[in-house]
């Protein structure tokens, strides 16, 4: 985060990716020297003079009306979530609750997603952190164990490179996810630990991570290459957990007479973890 803050990196970040065209502007002739749109051009898109959208990506008027937000994120183009972020990084919370006194998972949750033989199933943080998983999450992949952070690994485990179909599609959608969900909080230091860990390892997740894009990701298809059961198209939903300080539940599934449904029990059948898997895989 730059002196001006997270609401004026935002800012910044949002007009970088917009053209002139994209907001119905005429292009000027000539090499532009920004990358996307102009302060000025912000501005007049927004309805607000010059000079205090530049106090605004500056950091030196960090309380926006909700007038002006909605105008900024009409002239940014931003949907329904990242205006949403936009607010959160206005409005910031001030004392956000230690992540190491709220990451409890709940023992009814822990007996539950025990419960599904055949559903792949675990607990995030709103880091998302691994705070509890199945057994057959763990068979698909040995990074759905207690600990891993799920958005880091995917940048320093070259294994998920593999497991992952269009996996650098998944690791914007990812960075994404982690941005919203740990959500805008003043002075947190598990966050800025893991994307110091992530910029660290990965000049991709560094990218990622500036382009400031949010997304709420809550079901879809992904379809996964696993050393020992072969390929894999799973549904997958992310379902928050009430009464949480921001946990989900995240859950793989097959559609049931499918080849990736018998694949899934397969996989349920067979002793030891992935790792283990691929040890005797080897060996054969």
């Amino acid at each position: 985060m730059s002196a001006a803050g997270p609401l004026g990196d935002y800012l910044r970040a949002r007009r970088d990716r917009l053209q002139p065209r994209d907001v119905g502007l005429v292009e000027s002739v000539g090499t532009r020297r920004v990358p996307g749109l102009r302060r000025e051009e912000v501005a007049i898109l927004a309805g607000v003079s010059t000079d205090y959208y530049l106090r605004l990506e500056q950091g030196r008027d960090a309380r926006p009306s909700d007038q002006v937000l909605d105008a900024l994120a009409r002239a940014l183009q931003l949907d329904a979530v990242a205006t949403d972020y936009l607010y959160a990084l206005a409005r910031p919370a001030e004392h956000p609750a230690a992540a190491e006194q709220t990451d409890v998972v709940h023992d009814a949750t822990r007996w539950l997603i025990d419960s599904w033989p055949l559903t792949a199933a675990l607990v995030h943080s709103r880091y998302v952190d691994v705070l509890a998983s199945n057994r057959l999450a763990r068979r698909l992949n040995p990074n759905f164990r207690v600990g891993v952070n799920s958005v880091v690994s995917l940048f320093t485990d070259p294994a998920e490179h593999r497991f992952h179909d269009d996996w650098e599609a998944l690791a914007a959608r990812s960075v994404a996810l982690l941005r919203i969900s740990a959500e805008a909080r003043t002075g947190d230091a598990r966050l800025d630990a893991l994307v110091a860990a992530g910029s660290a390892s990965s000049p991709l997740f560094r990218e990622f991570w500036e382009r400031q894009e949010v997304r709420r990701i809550g079901e879809g298809v992904h379809v996964l290459h696993h050393p020992v059961v072969g390929e894999l198209r799973l549904t997958f939903l992310r379902l928050p957990l009430v009464g949480t300080d921001g946990q989900s539940m995240f859950l793989y599934f097959a559609e049931p007479g499918s080849p990736s449904a018998a694949a899934m029990e397969r996989l349920a059948g067979v002793g030891g973890d992935q790792q283990g898997q691929e040890a005797s895989a080897s060996e054969g």
